[in-house]
């Protein structure tokens, strides 16, 4: 009777956690008073708590930390040396003679870029490149902004930074072949929706004037060899098996060694300095958060058996059922809502990794999914939408009402797909 009564309590500060992070309660904060609040509910020992809930879990994720700063580097060195720019403005030379390929391109290109770039910086000095092209070719705005903001979104199923956040809930899931394999095919699968999404609104995009289009004539000094940089990182663990720290060095060397930026070690100096200062400014509040979610999580697991006989009454135990269901409900994922494990999601996270009921990659792809494709990619929540739909003035209601179907439709193939792969 005791586990049930605690089991309703824990249940209902979850739900409380939910209306909190949806009502625009600081989610850094939620996190850490849900740990509090589910170890003191839960009656997890004094000494068991202060070691294995509010220290070990945190320091234990210190290598994952790591990783999210050498990647947020990487991503920042992209950028600044003009790499990311140069593959960008490489479109415009399309744009003219085929403005459907183009748009489409331009996508691809976006989705490229940021399969290993990260952080609302990166996609600030992306957006001021691309989005005035898919304009000026003639998509209305709503359509150019979610077709922009769609391409960031899919590769996100394969970026390292995303990826090695969720691994906290799921430590068994590796980044490598297994997972890749599945990564990019999520990722195709929505690259697929963009451009049927494109080819839906075809009839309004034309033929661009090339006068109009002012190219930043330093990206011309990028070798063009440089722009199969940002893949490399991933190509380094798929055919070399590298952990990622050091496919990031070598990829940040490279980048370096390539774009020229090593010809002078003042400069040299000046642009590594930089851009670490940057990476680690863009991230600074995503890691104490991540800090505080591994203490709810680790107080999250320590609870389960609390209310286990609830969750194995609601739960399904089926991979298909339950991609099904998280497919139909995927729009919670909206406004950090229960399946957005970044937001209120991040508690359904900590008890669909405590329950045990399926393999790991499977439950890791099936909370991934409605992040990715609903809540990056289509949410006004995620910070880089924000910002471009301030900075296109375009209304939050209509940016809404365009993305969400396409990222609901990619939300229920990407489950379904993860049924097939994981079973």
């Amino acid at each position: 009777m005791t586990s049930i009564i605690i089991g309703i309590l824990l249940l209902l500060t979850f739900v409380g956690f939910i209306a909190f992070v949806m009502k625009g309660g600081n989610i850094m904060i939620g996190f850490l008073l849900m740990a509090i609040l589910w170890t003191i509910i839960g009656g997890i020992p004094y000494k068991d708590a202060i070691t294995n809930v509010f220290s070990k879990p945190a320091l234990d994720y210190g290598s994952t930390i790591m990783v999210i700063i050498f990647g947020s580097w990487f991503g920042r060195v992209l950028v600044d040396t003009g790499i990311a720019g140069a593959i960008s403005e490489q479109t415009i030379k399309v744009s003219y003679k085929r403005p459907i390929i183009a748009t489409i391109l331009i996508c691809l290109v976006t989705s490229f870029i940021f399969t290993s770039s990260y952080g609302v910086g990166a996609v600030i000095a992306i957006e001021v490149i691309l989005l005035p092209i898919l304009r000026s070719l003639g998509l209305p705005k709503n359509v150019a902004i979610t077709a922009f903001v769609m391409s960031i979104g899919a590769p996100m199923y394969v970026n390292i930074v995303i990826i090695k956040q969720l691994q906290l809930f799921f430590p068994k899931v590796v980044y490598g072949a297994k997972y890749l394999t599945y990564g990019f095919s999520a990722m195709a699968v929505q690259l697929l929706i963009v451009i049927i999404f494109i080819l839906i609104h075809a009839k309004s995009i034309h033929k661009n004037d090339a006068k109009n289009i002012s190219v930043d004539e330093s990206t011309s000094k990028v070798p063009k060899i440089a722009y199969v940089l940002p893949i490399m990182p991933v190509f380094m663990n798929l055919a070399f098996h590298w952990e990622p720290i050091p496919a990031l060095m070598l990829s940040i060397f490279l980048v370096l060694l390539i774009t020229g930026n090593l010809k002078s070690y003042k400069s040299a100096l000046e642009l590594i300095n930089k851009t670490i200062s940057q990476a680690i400014s863009d991230i600074s509040g995503l890691i104490i958060m991540l800090l505080f979610l591994t203490m709810f999580s680790a107080a999250a697991v320590k609870d389960t058996a609390r209310f286990s006989g609830i969750l194995q009454s609601i739960v399904p135990h089926s991979p298909l059922v339950l991609a099904i269901a998280f497919g139909v409900l995927a729009p919670l994922a909206l406004f950090r809502g229960p399946l957005m494990v970044w937001g209120a999601g991040s508690a359904t996270a900590a008890v669909l990794a405590a329950t045990g009921f399926f393999n790991q990659y499977f439950a890791f792809a099936a909370i991934l999914v409605p992040g990715v494709s609903i809540a990056i990619s289509t949410c006004i929540t995620q910070s880089w939408n924000l910002w471009v739909v301030e900075h296109e003035k375009l209304d939050v209601k209509k940016f809404l009402i365009t993305g969400v179907p396409f990222g609901w439709i990619t939300s229920i193939l990407n489950l379904l797909l993860a049924a097939v792969m994981f079973k």
